[in-house]
């Protein structure tokens, strides 16, 4: 079975997180997302400290669709660094992880 991956990334509202997770599981590029949130979030940017709301997308999707979704994610993403991390899947639910192969891979 081929490598799954957890990818992760945090907008500053409901309607762009939900917008990312609908556009990556309608382009096959993530089996499914989960929106949860508000979530506070306290960054360096520009020499400062912030602190602001934010919603956090979890997708999950295959090794193989982890670069097309990664490149997505930034194209569509509202922030001009967005914070996008994959971590690699190293157990689970054999029939979910052949579920997220089977939902990117039509």
């Amino acid at each position: 079975m081929e490598q799954t991956h957890l990818v992760t990334t945090t907008v500053d509202g409901r309607p762009a997180a939900d917008s990312l997770a609908r556009t990556a599981v309608t382009a096959r590029l993530a089996a499914c997302a989960q929106v949860g949130g508000p979530i506070t979030s306290t960054y360096w940017w520009e020499g400062e400290i912030e602190t602001s709301s934010e919603w956090v997308v979890h997708l999950k999707t295959t090794a193989d669709r982890l670069d097309a979704l990664i490149e997505h994610l930034r194209a569509a993403h509202p922030y001009d660094v967005p914070e996008i991390v994959a971590v690699p899947v190293t157990a689970g639910n054999p029939d979910y992880l052949s579920w997220v192969h089977a939902s990117t891979h039509p």
